[in-house]
């Protein structure tokens, strides 16, 4: 229907939306259960150093009450795929067992494109997660969008495998229904990105005045 169509810069936008909630999780999910492997997640996670280090997090608001109930659910055992990107690159980033090499500039600069390093590939996804969840009209340009295409399909490829890369390439070109589920729930969850960093920064400035 016509008022259902995108235009290019709104597709861009949606494309990489589905991208950043829909392939790019279950990639970084790969490099977590290589670090945290699944079988031993609830043990590693409860010893006294690993339980400071994350309590700590937790009062810096790096971890949110809602992650914290995942690490440490009231019944059953911690499981990974519960878990979103945010709370496993927070995990990747600070906990000391991890041997990732950080990127040149942190976690917190998109690197470079010489840099292909785990760390660096964690970087470009937090980079473009933050940055879409900023974009307030829900519109990507043509440049931006083919040099964000790049950096994260080549992400995706090293952290989760060929499979996941291929799903980067059908997205690319799929045909979009601006109605579907799908599309509906990638916006929801930018939209609390969005929130989640709104809080953050709102902290961080109260933090700043005291």
């Amino acid at each position: 229907m016509a008022s259902n169509a995108l235009s290019p810069e709104e597709e861009n936008y949606v494309r990489m939306a589905l991208l950043l909630t829909g392939i790019s999780p279950p990639a970084v999910r790969v490099l977590f259960d290589k670090e945290f492997p699944p079988a031993s997640l609830s043990s590693s996670i409860n010893t006294t150093t690993t339980k400071a280090t994350l309590n700590n997090l937790k009062i810096r608001k790096v971890i949110n009450n809602k992650q914290w109930d995942l690490l440490f659910p009231n019944s059953g055992n911690t499981d990974s795929k519960t878990f979103d990107v945010t709370l496993m690159i927070a995990l990747l980033r600070n906990l000391p067992t991890v041997p990732l090499v950080p990127p040149i500039n942190g976690y917190d600069n998109l690197p470079g494109t010489i840099e292909t390093t785990p760390a660096s590939d964690l970087a470009r996804i937090k980079h473009y997660r933050n940055l879409l969840a900023h974009l307030h009209d829900s519109k990507v340009d043509g440049t931006l969008f083919t040099t964000a295409w790049k950096d994260l399909s080549d992400a995706v490829l090293r952290l989760g495998g060929n499979t996941m890369k291929q799903e980067c390439d059908q997205l690319i070109t799929k045909q979009l229904d601006t109605s579907s589920q799908e599309i509906l729930q990638a916006k929801k969850d930018i939209e609390t990105i969005e929130s989640s960093l709104d809080l953050i920064e709102a902290d961080h400035t109260k933090i700043k005045k005291t």
